[in-house]
Order: structure tokens, then sequence, then C-alpha cells
């Protein structure tokens, strides 16, 4: 984890940022399920309103708008109409993801490019559409890569590749937003959630295979966007002890 400052920026823009220490309104893609879902809940015990972007609504109940991140414009408008309703956004968290395993000649090209339209293309919309109103407010931007944003795996080549661009993105977003908006990279690896269900056994996690509770990952994303302001996560690696993946 990386923690840098920016105490030393100029004043006038300090006194503008928001000073409490709650994740505020926080939109996060993929929040039905898994990680996404268990960081909806951790904004809301935080005392946070979570706004839930994903193809099914929110088991918990939380507001929910159904969405695919891979139709880009589509997704740009809907979080635009979200923050007008909203009068803005404090932070969004990134957390839809898909994977589609196997050899590169071996997948369906159209599977394969909806791993990138998913995972890279749809977290850079979300975070365009949701920025005028991380600007306003100096909000939080928490994406999510993983353990394969740091090294290639075989049969894993869309994945990968989305997640490589996810982390590189989020480095540019931080420089390119630095002392305005908080931008965190979160790089997880395995967690107890369905992302694996949809997968041919071979590529599936063992019975004895080492996983987070995505709730203890989703109390590292908390953490990051209660950091009061000037103080900046940059990247948060969490991983199981046995993670096989790190380093």
């Amino acid at each position: 984890m990386t923690i840098t400052s920016t105490a030393g920026a100029d004043p006038a823009t300090r006194s503008a940022r928001r000073d409490d220490r709650t994740p505020g309104r926080t939109l996060i893609t993929g929040g039905a399920s898994g990680l996404g879902a268990a960081v909806a809940d951790a904004v809301a015990e935080a005392g946070g309103t979570p706004i839930v972007l994903d193809l099914a609504a929110s088991p918990a109940g939380h507001e929910s708008h159904r969405a695919d991140v891979s139709a880009t414009r589509e997704i740009e408008r809907t979080i635009t109409e979200i923050a007008a309703r909203h009068g803005g956004i404090d932070s969004v968290v990134t957390a839809a993801g898909i994977d589609r395993c196997g050899p590169l000649d071996g997948v369906d090209p159209i599977e394969w490019e909806r791993v990138i339209a998913v995972n890279l293309l749809g977290t850079a919309a979300t975070v365009r559409a949701a920025l005028p109103s991380l600007l306003e407010s100096h909000g939080r931007v928490v994406t999510v890569a993983s353990t394969l944003a740091l090294r290639g795996a075989g049969d894993a080549t869309a994945y990968c590749a989305s997640k490589f661009g996810v982390l590189g993105f989020t480095r540019a977003l931080a420089a390119e937003t630095a002392g305005r908006v908080g931008v965190t990279t979160l790089i997880p690896g395995g967690m107890r959630t369905p992302f694996f269900d949809d997968r041919d056994e071979q590529y599936r996690p063992g019975p004895d295979a080492s996983l987070n509770d995505p709730a203890e990952v989703a109390a590292a994303v908390l953490f990051a966007l209660t950091r009061p302001q000037g103080v900046e996560v940059r990247e948060l690696l969490v991983t199981p002890s046995g993670e096989s993946s790190w380093p």
C-alpha cells in the first residue's frame, strides 16, 4: 500500500475539499454481487449512500440501476442522470468484471473482446462520466485491477490485458487529477465470490484454494475512500496469505 500526501497544495484548494470521513454518495459498478456487493454494504454501514450499477438488482436493497458497463455511451448517460438526481457523486468504485479463460485461439473473439469492454472500457467510461461530479466534490475513485495486472498467466490473455490496462489507466488518472480527486488502484487476489462459477472446472479454484472474504477486501476499499483530504492511497494490494499469483 502506498500513501502519498498533498498537504503542500495551495491552501485555497485544500479548504475547498470535503472534510468529512464518510464515503458519501458512492457509485459502485458490479455492486450486486461479490466484491461490489461487499463494498456497497460497507459504504452503507459507514454512513454513505451506495448506488449500484449492475445487470442485476442489489440483493441488499441498495439503490440499483440495471446497466451493462460495456455499453459505454449508455453507462455514461446513466451516470450523468444519477449525478443530477443525487446532486453529485462523492466516490466511485469500479468492481464490475468478467473473465473468459482459454488459449488465445480457443476463446471466441467476441467473448475475448467483451472482457476488454467490461473490465477496461467500462471502467474508463464510468470514471469519465462521474469525473465532473468528483472534481466538484473532491471525491475518490477506486478501480479494481487484479494480481494479474502485475504478471501474465496462460489462458488469461484477455483478463491480463484488461487488468494491465486498468492499472495503467488508473496510474495515469492519478497523475492527471492529483490534488483534485483521490485515485486508488485496488489489486486484489482471489476472493470467495461467484466470479469463478461460470468457468470450466479446470479454471476454478480447488477446494483447498486460499481465497479472501470479499468483506475484508471491501474494508480496504472503505479505508481508501475515507482518508482525510490531502492523503491519497495510490495502490492497495490485498491477497490471501497463500496467494499463488503473488509475487
